[in-house]
């Protein structure tokens, strides 16, 4: 499992504010002693003036972290495909910039989004800016975000000519956002190919905690116009869990991550409290059964609404 940090500097969805700094700090301090290094960001996190504040959040975090498994944390920034980022220089300079932001190297750079539905031609000169950032030994690895098998397979061909390797590929993942997987085939694809697979938003926003249901109340922010509609399409999923997770004397969120873990992802899941965090981290050291695997699927497959997919998420 590894710690998604969308919500840091986020207000217009997450309710940021920086009075949460020294529990977010807390989170990142927690998740390290507990050997949970793998934290994920993006260069367009944050939003307004605090763009980019996640990754300085992460960078002061870890400047000032002394505890075990120092020598394990990867900071993974996922770099937007901006219209004006047209040039393998281009990617090379944000990379830079993501780095001056966090006051280290950056450990995992990934490309945000593919632009192969809508700008093409730009792709391409992005991803050799990936393979640039690799070669010149400014990352340890490089990754993509929001491919699907026919873009992927080309793209894996190009960085295998280079002889760069694709590290992860990053999808929607969750029991209500089972689409890449059982529709799209990336997880054989990604096994087949030696890329691992990394789960983003794998409680849905929050509607996998159990936390809400039809009658609110509701999120603050954009999620609660968009609550509303799926709770009342997703109760077969709801019920599932909160099942399993009565009898196993879990939370409805620990068996979500745990049957993300269990399909062979690696789930990053976010956290604005040491609360959150601490419930995350008791989605490990145990693992479902592969009939509460099956009955959760078949519960996902009953679902009459899911969560709605990235509009940048290829084919």
């Amino acid at each position: 499992m590894g710690c998604g940090t969308w919500a840091w500097g986020n207000r217009l969805l997450w309710g940021y504010d920086e009075s949460m700094d020294a529990e977010l700090q807390a989170v990142f301090n927690l998740y390290m002693g507990s050997g949970i290094t793998l934290f994920d960001s993006g260069d367009s996190y944050g939003t307004g003036r605090l763009l980019g504040r996640s990754e300085q959040l992460l960078g002061r975090f870890a400047k000032d972290y002394t505890g075990p498994n120092q020598e394990s944390l990867c900071i993974a920034t996922k770099l937007a495909a901006y219209p004006w980022r047209l040039t393998s220089e281009a990617m090379v300079r944000a990379c830079q910039a993501s780095a001056e932001r966090l006051g280290r190297p950056v450990d995992l750079a990934q490309l945000h989004w593919s632009t192969a539905n809508y700008f093409p031609w730009q792709e391409w000169p992005l991803l050799d800016g990936l393979m640039d950032l690799y070669e010149r030994g400014l990352v340890r690895g490089v990754g993509l975000s929001n491919f699907g098998p026919q873009r992927l397979k080309q793209v894996y061909q190009r960085f295998r000519e280079r002889g760069v390797p694709i590290a992860t590929l990053q999808v929607q993942y969750s029991l209500i956002s089972t689409y890449p997987v059982v529709e799209l085939g990336l997880k054989d694809l990604c096994d087949e190919l030696g890329i691992q697979l990394i789960a983003y938003s794998p409680l849905g926003l929050g509607l996998l905690t159990g936390k809400y249901d039809e009658k609110g109340p509701f999120p603050k922010g954009l999620r609660r116009f968009l609550f509303p509609y799926l709770l009342s399409g997703i109760r077969p999923v709801l019920d599932a869990l909160q099942a399993i997770a009565l009898f196993r004397q879990k939370t409805p969120a620990q068996v979500a991550i745990n049957w993300c873990i269990c399909k062979g992802t690696i789930p990053i899941p976010g956290a604005k409290t040491l609360a959150q965090a601490q419930q995350n981290l008791a989605a490990l050291g145990w693992q479902l059964e592969a009939g509460e695997v099956m009955e959760l699927d078949r519960a996902a497959a009953r679902c009459k609404r899911h969560m709605v997919q990235n509009i940048f998420q290829t084919r």
